[in-house]
């Protein structure tokens, strides 16, 4: 299995528990949703049986009447807000309203309003033309259940994301090991065949041979030394320093020129060649070459490698800019992933690595800005500049 298919199996189950999640909040929704119809039905039964219990003590005028048994129903109302008032609106009681807020006539008013909102008043016909009305809504305790599930959800919601957060700071602080791991074990191997190497430049500069010779297997080796820095400062916090970009981006390009086809031309474009950023001189080469191999690879034959640079009052813009191959949109968001590759050969870090330096080491972005197909692509680097002070201003005017 690639680690493309990793990624890709791991993408999979988050959809799918997302899925799950999704499809628990719902049901617990809807069966609340029912629950609560249910009980609002039954509360309506009881408002009704107590307002025939009110009727028929206000009716009663026989003492031989037991109504013992219609006051305690009207007395077992304990969770239902009620208000009885006569023909005229004139307040006659009220049950299971806070009592404190009750001695104003206003408040009682106000919520008569809201009952006539939430249902229609109960009607109680009286001897000599005479009408009372019953107001009421649903009780304390079905409101709070018609309000639980969404509390509920709402503290799902919010733990399922600090456990996100917790489980993502805890994959990305292993993938930082073993990224560490592997980086430091390749830049031990790395570092005797190096040093090794670099003693043999220095015999062969001793014995005379061709210079010309020696000065290009010297900068292989120095090249070989510079990779391996950049593998020993992968997995941990690279040291930033103040350089001008320009620089870094003109020792890249000479390189890459060299070890390129002739039928391919590489060009800065820019109007200011005093940029200065926060970077890593060895990582942010590593992120531009790994861009221009990619290009290299995308154009066929003849064709041509730009890099723009361009900057406002806070960022500076690099856009690397070819007219290769292109990328195809469906492919377009998934270039930065781990063991994405369209070569045949390859694991498919390149790109994710590119990612994770700009990001993670210079707090900057990288993405695709336009991609099209047998038209070319453009990657575009947004660093945040780093301003010139006035003494560096006049050192350079003297």
């Amino acid at each position: 299995m690639t680690i493309l298919d990793l990624y890709t199996t791991k993408e999979r189950w988050k959809l799918l528990l997302l899925l799950v999640a999704m499809a628990i909040a719902i049901g617990s929704l809807w069966y609340t949703n029912k629950l609560v119809l249910e009980l609002s039905k039954e509360e309506e039964k009881k408002v009704e049986l107590w307002a025939d219990a009110t009727r028929y003590v206000l009716e009663s005028n026989k003492e031989s009447i037991d109504l013992s048994f219609l006051l305690k129903v009207i007395e077992n109302n304990t969770t239902i807000p009620v208000i009885l008032t006569d023909q005229n609106n004139n307040i006659l009681y009220y049950r299971n309203i806070d009592s404190t807020k009750a001695q104003k006539k206003v408040y009682l008013l106000n919520q008569i309003v809201i009952m006539k909102k939430y249902k229609k008043p109960i009607t109680i016909k009286l001897d000599k033309g005479k009408w009372n009305f019953i107001y009421y809504r649903e009780s304390i305790i079905l409101t709070k259940l018609s309000t639980y599930p969404y509390i509920q959800l709402s503290v799902i919601i919010i733990f399922v994301i600090i456990a996100y957060m917790a489980f993502s700071f805890s994959r990305r602080a292993e993938q930082n090991k073993v990224w560490l791991g592997l980086s430091r074990e390749t830049a031990h191997q790395l570092g005797t065949p190096t040093s090794s190497l670099m003693a043999w430049v220095e015999l062969l500069k001793e014995t005379n041979h061709d210079t010309s010779l020696i000065a290009e297997l010297e900068k292989d080796v120095i090249r070989l030394n510079t990779i391996t820095e950049r593998f020993s400062k992968i997995g941990s916090q690279p040291r930033l320093e103040k350089v001008n970009l320009y620089s870094v981006i003109s020792d890249s390009i000479e390189y890459m020129q060299k070890r390129a086809p002739a039928s391919i031309s590489m060009n800065i474009l820019t109007n200011n060649t005093e940029i200065f950023v926060s970077l890593n001189k060895h990582l942010f080469g590593w992120v531009l070459e790994n861009l221009i191999k990619n290009a290299l690879d995308a154009v066929v034959n003849t064709g041509f490698i730009e890099i723009k640079i361009s900057t406002n009052t806070t960022k500076v813009i690099v856009d690397v800019i070819d007219n290769g191959k292109g990328i195809s949109k469906g492919n377009v968001s998934r270039v930065f992933k781990p063991g994405f590759t369209t070569k045949a050969r390859g694991w498919g870090l390149g790109l994710s690595l590119t990612k994770r330096i700009v990001e993670e080491y210079h707090n900057g972005k990288i993405l695709v800005l336009h991609s099209e197909i047998n038209k070319g692509t453009t990657f575009r680097i947004i660093l945040p500049i780093v301003k010139q002070s006035v003494e560096q201003i006049l050192s350079k005017v003297v």
